[in-house]
């Protein structure tokens, strides 16, 4: 991996083939969920990719929660399936913790599932000294709860 930076019109094919690697979210869905931030110039959306030579091989997502101040919420992080493990995750993670430290931001929130399939994402998260904040059961649907994690960026 040679450089974590923010995502560019150009990348949107490889994001894709990275989605469709992983369980994220479908690739298909990307186009309008990134438009705000590629077409908007006063979007407060941060969307951001680590590269292996020039093509990117992850992409992150986060946004400013409503009436908080300096309060982003992750939305989304994913690593190509085949590279997953091998310390992108958190080297991203590094990335939007610092940039949003960067730009005055106090708080990077993250919502996972709190079912057994995400232990690894859970554990990731804690290994990363993000504090489990809150659970909520039944929210994402019965026996499937949200997991909060909270970490104080400066």
């Amino acid at each position: 991996m040679n450089e974590i930076r923010l995502i560019n019109k150009n990348d949107i094919p490889d994001l894709k083939k990275v989605l469709e690697s992983i369980e994220l979210f479908p690739s298909e869905m990307l186009d309008e969920l990134i438009s705000d931030y590629l077409n908007n110039p006063n979007s407060q959306d941060i969307w951001f990719t680590a590269l292996e030579n020039t093509t990117p091989i992850a992409l992150g997502f986060c946004a400013p929660e409503k009436l908080t101040d300096g309060t982003y919420n992750l939305y989304s992080i994913g690593v190509r399936s085949d590279i997953q493990e091998q310390g992108v995750g958190s080297k991203m993670m590094n990335f939007i913790e610092n940039y949003l430290k960067e730009k005055g931001n106090r708080i990077l929130i993250v919502e996972t599932s709190g079912t057994k399939g995400f232990e690894k994402t859970r554990k990731f998260y804690s290994n990363l000294n993000y504090i489990q904040e809150a659970v909520i059961r039944d929210f994402w649907k019965d026996g499937d709860d949200k997991v909060i994690f909270w970490k104080k960026l400066n």
